[in-house]
């Protein structure tokens, strides 16, 4: 069947979420905007020499979390889900700019992760919930593969050795049970947050516990709105597809 989006050139707009003016504003490839403009003055400047990509750049991270971006693609109208932008023929670009971006760690919402990482089915806990703060480094690595899964219900295969280890956040409601499942697979942990997970002490303990430096959240929609609410996010990368869905909502 005949895919019935079509698609054009990939455009891609990169900015820094900062409460003051960027300290600077360059293009990809070379040109510049001088520190002393303002940032609406900048974008219309790079918009008017027709720029596919913009960066806003910001001053030093918080050096207690990881510098955090979050990297996304949509259509036009705003859709993030997997089953459409997996047909964009640029969808390679993606990830060579996930790569650019030097954020080693990975972080996935379990929505995600059950579409593209998990095994099928759920863990069925049966165990008390672990009710304090834990984590376990299974494995130690310059970057990692976080999912978030706040109660506990994704399966894994276990630690396959690769470059990035898996490691799950769950809150400290998620089963004692179903944090002896991962120890036992060679997966890595973070239990924080009652009730739901404590994202800003998450980040925290991924620094401080695991080395983590920089990292790109890669969605879905809810996750990614739990790290902009709490305040954790440094930068947002998006890849915009020339299409519509079309989709009534």
């Amino acid at each position: 069947m005949k895919n019935p989006l079509t698609w054009s050139k990939l455009q891609v707009v990169e900015y820094t979420r900062k409460q003051k003016h960027p300290q600077a504003v360059r293009r990809m490839g070379g040109g510049s905007v001088p520190q002393s403009k303002g940032k609406a003055e900048a974008v219309r400047h790079h918009a008017q020499r027709r720029t596919d990509r913009i960066i806003h750049c910001k001053g030093e991270p918080d050096m207690n979390r990881p510098y955090t971006i979050c990297h996304m693609m949509t259509s036009v109208d705003g859709r993030i889900d997997c089953a459409m932008t997996e047909h964009l023929p640029g969808v390679q670009d993606y990830y060579n700019t996930l790569d650019a971006l030097g954020a080693p760690t990975r972080v996935s919402g379990r929505v995600t992760a059950q579409l593209e990482m998990a095994q099928p089915g759920e863990f069925a806990s049966g165990g008390e919930p672990v009710g304090h703060e834990v984590f376990s480094v299974a494995r130690r690595a310059d970057g990692y593969e976080a999912v978030v899964d706040t109660h506990g219900t994704l399966l894994w295969n276990g630690d396959e050795g690769g470059q990035r280890p898996l490691l799950i956040i769950t809150s400290e409601q998620v089963g004692r049970d179903y944090l002896d499942y991962l120890y036992e697979r060679g997966i890595s942990y973070i239990a924080c947050g009652h009730g739901r997970i404590d994202l800003a002490r998450a980040c925290e303990l991924l620094a401080n516990e695991f080395g983590v430096e920089r990292m790109a959240v890669g969605g879905g929609g809810h996750i990614n709105a739990g790290f902009l609410a709490a305040g954790l996010l440094d930068e947002v990368s998006l890849l915009i597809g020339s299409a519509s869905t079309g989709a009534a909502e």
